[in-house]
C-alpha cells in the first residue's frame, strides 16, 4: 500500500507512535509518505521506503496567523494525487482529521478516492476536543473519517461518551519494537557508570515536560528515595515544566544528582540503564514511555489513570498509585530497590508483557488488516 501519514512531528507520544508506525510499515514493504510541517524527530531521513513532504505555510501580511490547516489540506491532496496514495492516516484529531476531510473532498471533486483513518491519542480528546470552540468540529471530523482508531479502551470509551460518537472505533494499542527496545545485559554495568559512577541506583523519567506529566512529582519522589539510597535521576525530554523542575532540584540541593538530558533521539540506548521508570502523570491515555521502558526490562511506577491499567499490572510488572501520591510511589520504589529478588522478577515480567502483547510484530498486522477494511469500505 501507499500510505500518507500526518502527525505533529514534535517530542510527544502521538508523533512518536506515528513515526514508529511509518518506519514499521515501510519495513513491511509499504510505501510511506510523511506530510508534516517539519521532519518527525525520530526520522533520520535515510529510511528505505519513506518519503517526507514538507507543508509550506504562507506568511502573507494579511494573515495574523498563518493558515496552516489550509496549507496542510492542500499538501495532502497534492501528495495523494502525485504519488497515487491509497489512503491517509492522520494522528491527533485536531486539526489533522479536518484537513484530511478537506483533501478527500478536493480529490473527490476530480473523481479520485482518498479514504482516511484518524487515530485518537489522548489530549486531542481529553483536552483540546473538550474546548467548546473545538468540540463540534472534532465530533464532525471523527464521524466523517473512513476509519477511527484509539490507543486504549479507556480512550475509546471516553470518546464515545464525551462526543456522543455512534460510529465504531477500533482499539489498536501503542507498540514498541522489541528488537530495538531491548535490555542491555552484558555492558549494562559499564554503561551505567557514565551517570552513576559510584554504583548509585538510577531512576528515569521520559516525557515532554507538560504540566500533565507532573515532572515536579518526579523530583519529589526522587528526593525521598535519595534520602535512603544513593540514587541518580535522569530526566529525558524538554518542555514548559523543565525550568520549574530545575529550580526544585536546586532548592532541595539535588542538582548534582538530577541530570537533565534534554531531548534524546536514541532513548532505546538510555532506558535499559535505569532501575525504575517514574511516570506520575495526571493523565495518560496509554503510557508509551512506560511501555518502552518495560521492553527494556525496566518496570514503571505510575499513576492509576486513563489507559495505564491496560498496560501495567500492579505488583506484577510495575506499580500503580493515585495521582499525587508521592509518598506511596517513593515507598514503592524503595521497597523494590531494597529487594533485588522482587525487582528482578518484576523486570522479567515487564519485558514479557511488552513482548507478548505490545511488540510491533503483533500490532502492525492489526493496522494492515484495518487499512484493508477501510479500503474495502468497511467501518
Amino acid at each position: 500500500m501507499k500510505i500518507g501519514i500526518t502527525c505533529y512531528p514534535t517530542y510527544g507520544g502521538s508523533g512518536v507512535v506515528a513515526t514508529e508506525l511509518g518506519i514499521e510499515l515501510a519495513n513491511a514493504g509499504h510505501e510511506i509518505h510523511f506530510i508534516t510541517y517539519s521532519q518527525p524527530f525520530r526520522l533520520s531521513g535515510r529510511e528505505s521506503g519513506i518519503l517526507y513532504h514538507e507543508v509550506p505555510v504562507s506568511n502573507y501580511p494579511l494573515f495574523e496567523f498563518p493558515p496552516y490547516d489550509l496549507a496542510l489540506a492542500t499538501r495532502m491532496a497534492e501528495v495523494a494525487e502525485y504519488y497515487e496514495l491509497d489512503l491517509l492516516h492522520v494522528h491527533y484529531a485536531i486539526p489533522h482529521s479536518v484537513c484530511a476531510l478537506l483533501a478527500r473532498q478536493m480529490l473527490a471533486a476530480r473523481g479520485m478516492r482518498l479514504p482516511f483513518v484518524t487515530t485518537l491519542h489522548g489530549t486531542d480528546i481529553t483536552l483540546v476536543g473538550q474546548d467548546h470552540a473545538y468540540l463540534p468540529i472534532t465530533r464532525f471530523a471523527i464521524n466523517e473519517s473512513d476509519g477511527v482508531t484509539s490507543i486504549s479502551n479507556y480512550l475509546r470509551e471516553k470518546t464515545i461518551a464525551d462526543f456522543a460518537i455512534e460510529r465504531p472505533i477500533e482499539v489498536i494499542p501503542n507498540f514498541v519494537n522489541c528488537d530495538v527496545y531491548t535490555p542491555i545485559e552484558d555492558r549494562r554495568a559499564e554503561l551505567r557508570r557514565r551517570f552513576a559512577p559510584c554504583g548509585e541506583k538510577i531512576l528515569m523519567h521520559l516525557s515532554n515536560f507538560r504540566p500533565v506529566k507532573r515532572v515536579l512529582d518526579t523530583v519529589e519522589i526522587f528526593a525521598r528515595v535519595r534520602e535512603q539510597i544513593p540514587t541518580k535521576l535522569l530526566l529525558i525530554g524538554d518542555g514548559p515544566e523543565r525550568s520549574s523542575a530545575e529550580w526544585l532540584a536546586h532548592s532541595k540541593g539535588l542538582h548534582k544528582d538530577v541530570l537533565f538530558l534534554g531531548k534524546q533521539e536514541s532513548v532505546n540506548e538510555l532506558l535499559p540503564l535505569a532501575d525504575l521508570m517514574l511516570m506520575p502523570s495526571e493523565l495518560e491515555s496509554f503510557g508509551l514511555a512506560a511501555l518502552e521502558a518495560m521492553a527494556c526490562k525496566v518496570p514503571a511506577i505510575s499513576t492509576r489513570v486513563g489507559g495505564v491499567a491496560e498496560l501495567i499490572t500492579h505488583g506484577v510488572d510495575g506499580l500503580l498509585y493515585e495521582v499525587g501520591d508521592v509518598g506511596g510511589m517513593a515507598t514503592g520504589a524503595l521497597n523494590l530497590l531494597h529487594d533485588e529478588k522482587q525487582l528482578q522478577a518484576m523486570r522479567i515480567a515487564a519485558r514479557k508483557k511488552a513482548q507478548d502483547k505490545f511488540c510491533s510484530s503483533k500490532i502492525i498486522p492489526h493496522y494492515e488488516r484495518y487499512y484493508e477494511r477501510v479500503l474495502n469500505g468497511q467501518k
